[in-house]
This record gives C-alpha cells, sequence and structure tokens, in this order.
C-alpha cells in the first residue's frame, strides 16, 4: 500500500526532472560571467608575457628617460631658447634681434672704415689758402663733440631706468639724449656753413669732397638717430612696443653709442692729427 506521494512518482522516469523539482531550464540557465571575464583576463595575460617567461617579481621595466645619452644624441625639447629679455636666442646665446644690430653695426664699421681711408689719402690735395690748417676751428668742433659724448651718458641712463621700470624717466632721458644730438648736427650745419662761405664747397678740391663726404655722412647718421629716439618715446608713450620694451631701447642704444664712437675716430684723425 501506498501513500499518494508514491502514486505520484510512478509511470515518471527517474532521470527526468521538471522545473518544479530545481532543475534549471535548459534555454533558462544562468550565465556565468564572472568566471567568463576571468578567463579572458588570463588569456590577455598570457598573451602580453614577453618572450623569455614571466618576469620575476618585483624587476620593474627600465625606461628610457634619455638622460644617458650622449651628447651626439641629446634632443632638446624646444629648438628655440629664451634670453634674459624673453626673445629667441640663438647658439650665440644673445637675442635674434641683438645680433641683427650688431651684424648691421658692424657693415657700417666697413662702410667708415673705407670713407676714413679715403680722407686720408687726399688730405693733401688741396689749394694752399683752403686747407685743414686754414679753415677748421678745433675749440668751436670740440664743444660739439663733448656735446655729442654727454649723450652717450643720457643714452645710458634711459637704458637704465627702463631695465628698473622707470619709464617716465626713461622716456625724459631719451628726450635729453635726442636734444644734445639735434644740438650737435645743429653745429655741423653752423660748421659747413662757414667752411663755405670761407671757399671750402664740395667740388673744390679732393680734400673738400672727401671731408664733406665723411661728415656729413656721419652727420646723416646721427640725425637718423635722432629720428629712432623721437620714434620710442613716442612708442613707449603709447605702450606700444613690439616684444621686450628694455630690449627695444637697448637696441636703439647700441645704434647711438656707435654714431659717437666713430665720432671720436673722425675727430681725432680730422681735426687733431695735422695733415
Amino acid at each position: 500500500m501506498s501513500d499518494g506521494g508514491g502514486e505520484a512518482g510512478v509511470g515518471r522516469p527517474a532521470d527526468e526532472k521538471t522545473p518544479g523539482d530545481g532543475a534549471p531550464d535548459l534555454g533558462n540557465e544562468p550565465t556565468d560571467t564572472a568566471g567568463e571575464e576571468a578567463g579572458n583576463t588570463v588569456t590577455e595575460t598570457i598573451d602580453e608575457i614577453p618572450m623569455g617567461g614571466v618576469p620575476e617579481p618585483g624587476a620593474a621595466p627600465v625606461v628610457d628617460t634619455g638622460e644617458e645619452r650622449t651628447h651626439l644624441t641629446d634632443m632638446p625639447e624646444e629648438t628655440a631658447e629664451r634670453d634674459a629679455h624673453g626673445g629667441d636666442a640663438g647658439t650665440t646665446g644673445i637675442s635674434n634681434n641683438k645680433l641683427a644690430m650688431w651684424l648691421f653695426l658692424g657693415s657700417e664699421c666697413l662702410l667708415f672704415g673705407g670713407l676714413i681711408s679715403t680722407y686720408m689719402l687726399y688730405r693733401g690735395r688741396h689749394s694752399g689758402s683752403a686747407g685743414p690748417d686754414q679753415i677748421y676751428d678745433i675749440p668751436f668742433t670740440s664743444v660739439s663733440s663733448f656735446v655729442l659724448l654727454m649723450s652717450s651718458l643720457t643714452m645710458v641712463l634711459a637704458v637704465s631706468s627702463v631695465a628698473r621700470g622707470d619709464i617716465r624717466n626713461s622716456k625724459l632721458w631719451l628726450c635729453i639724449t635726442a636734444l644734445l644730438g639735434a644740438t650737435f648736427v645743429g653745429g655741423q650745419v653752423y660748421e659747413f656753413t662757414s667752411f663755405y662761405r670761407e671757399g671750402l664747397g664740395f667740388t673744390d678740391s679732393l680734400f673738400s669732397s672727401s671731408f664733406y663726404t665723411l661728415t656729413g655722412f656721419h652727420g646723416v647718421h646721427v640725425t637718423v638717430g635722432i629720428i629712432m629716439l623721437l620714434a620710442l618715446v613716442g612708442v613707449v608713450s603709447r605702450n606700444r612696443v613690439t616684444g621686450d620694451r628694455s630690449e627695444v631701447v637697448e637696441l636703439v642704444g647700441l645704434y647711438w653709442h656707435f654714431v659717437d664712437i666713430v665720432w671720436i675716430v673722425i675727430f681725432t684723425l680730422v681735426y687733431l692729427i695735422p695733415a
């Protein structure tokens, strides 16, 4: 005699499972995603192992930082370095603008060297009544030369003021420098007028031609410097300086010092050394 539970089990195979018996449905089995991800991770890790086996524990890969390279293979991160003023600097360590100014002044040295040599060759080629000893006014030219040399001092003060950030005094010294240069040019114009009245024309002799060419060409350079100074004052006042302000003033100062040094040479060879 069997109970109802036994009768329910009669006629059913032992291995047949129904959803009610706890066995999962074939179409509704839960997927083990965590196991699959772990398997994929292991596969990727095995693929990344370099040839030669698994590295020893604690061994870190060597990274080439470039610190042990030789000087021949060292490559700077930036091809253009910056100088103290913030401008592009080349291999010389100075800015490209300053290097260009030095090259320009070097070419001017060659030009003035040729003019001075020409005057030294022709200073004795003149008539007896219109020579250097008869027309030169050494005291007057000495005073105008002193004025020009003092302008170099005021130019140095202008450069020093702008380096300290004192724009007001910098503009003041630039104006004084331009005024002293204009005084020198005015004295040179007066001197040329006096020479002409005494009978020394531009085409009278080789001496007069070489003298007027040399000193007049220097006067043109001083005039150009005065224009540069006044233009610089206007640009600084409007705060429209391109690049570093102190470097721009310094570049104009280099030109101005150059014309002063050239005049020292001209004054010594033309006025002080007798023919």
